[in-house]
């Protein structure tokens, strides 16, 4: 689409990302044409606050809108982002693309024969320090990025064991695909997305199936171990065909402190981003004078990440064009890298993603 006028966008899944989603396109001045969701209260409470249309079926939302936020279960994004690309809509879909590599490439073949695009929701991406980190990679200052530690661990932090971030069926996954996720993009991410070769990796679920623990954060309804088959931890290393490499942490729970950091390392500096603190320190040394090491810490203003996410998205639509950031394709390559993690697990072993033996995804229950 390009256009003089605000583009017509709508939400599907109106849950508390979706309104997080519609009060910042409000803010952005769009035409919000209307929501979909399955359940009737949450639908009238949706158009209420927003004052515009809810519909019972997507196909009545993608007859009437430009482009479609899409923030449902992660089973459910292949259904909608297909049906939305069919109708030559664009869409932004949260992370993670899908709940399966099947299901992430029924997406991508989709937007291959669409008039739409898809862009891929992650809005960490676009917090200023990460930002600004990024430009000094791109000026040379890091000289060649070597390789990522990434850290997204909480202490306590477990969904309600229940719902459907803790169902496998649902969700495709715990920590690693909720939380995990946005550490293997940002990583990715800071080595220019090389070609990912090799992932080692361990799952573990040593909280969510326990009833003798004190979870603290939990939110939402707690029906017990029973409501849980996911891993709440992971530990992955990941090797990619440049040299680069990402060690990853991610949890929901675990005996140690929380962390967000993201450590990057490159030839020349190296910068420690912490998420959780929105900072930035820069690692560096010089002969200038007389051998030293520099540390220097970056103020940047805060900024909300899914408003400028959302702004990429919009201008995306407006210039008629696929985004250059967020890409379909550098979504699939972070489910690939989410499903070979959860293989090698399984596997006890590496597994390497250039094998055509060893591309047999895991079947979800």
């Amino acid at each position: 689409m390009s256009s003089s006028s605000p583009p017509k966008v709508g939400i599907v899944g109106l849950g508390n990302i979706g309104r997080f989603h519609a009060d910042r396109l409000v803010d952005h001045g769009v035409d919000l044409v209307g929501g979909v969701d399955v359940d009737p209260d949450v639908r009238a409470r949706f158009a209420d606050a927003y004052a515009t249309t809810t519909y019972e079926t997507a196909d009545e939302l993608f007859a009437v809108a430009d482009a479609v936020i899409i923030a449902t279960p992660n089973r459910f994004h292949e259904e909608y982002a297909v049906g939305a690309l069919e109708h030559d809509v664009d869409v932004l879909l949260e992370k993670p693309l899908a709940h399966s590599i099947e299901s992430a490439e029924g997406i991508a073949a989709a937007a291959a024969e669409s008039d739409g695009f898809v862009m891929t929701g992650f809005k960490n991406r676009f917090t200023n320090p990460v930002e600004v980190l990024k430009r000094f990679q791109e000026q040379g200052r890091f000289g060649t990025t070597r390789h990522v530690e990434a850290n997204y661990i909480r202490r306590r932090g477990i969904p309600g064991r229940g719902s459907w971030f803790t169902s496998r069926a649902t969700s495709g996954g715990g920590s690693l695909i909720d939380i995990g996720v946005h550490a293997i993009d940002l990583s990715l991410f800071f080595l220019d997305f090389p070609e990912v070769v090799e992932v080692s990796a361990t799952t573990r679920s040593a909280f969510g199936t326990r009833e003798d623990y004190a979870y603290i954060d939990m939110w939402g309804e707690d029906l017990g171990p029973d409501g849980f088959d996911v891993d709440d931890s992971v530990s992955a290393f990941i090797r990619c065909a440049d040299g680069s490499t990402v060690s990853l942490e991610a949890a929901w729970a675990t005996n140690r402190p929380t962390n967000q950091e993201f450590l990057v390392r490159g030839t020349d500096a190296g910068a420690c981003f912490d998420q959780n603190e929105d900072s930035l320190r820069l690692y560096e040394s010089s002969k200038e004078g007389a051998d030293h090491l520099a540390d220097t810490d970056i103020t940047t203003r805060s900024n909300d990440a899914m408003m400028a996410e959302q702004r990429a998205f919009l201008d995306a639509i407006e210039r008629g064009e696929p985004p250059e950031r967020n890409t379909i394709e550098q979504g699939i390559t972070v489910q690939r890298v989410i499903d070979a993690i959860y293989r090698s697990s399984e596997a006890g072993r590496a597994i390497r993603l250039d094998d055509a033996s060893q591309e047999a995804p895991v079947e979800l229950d």
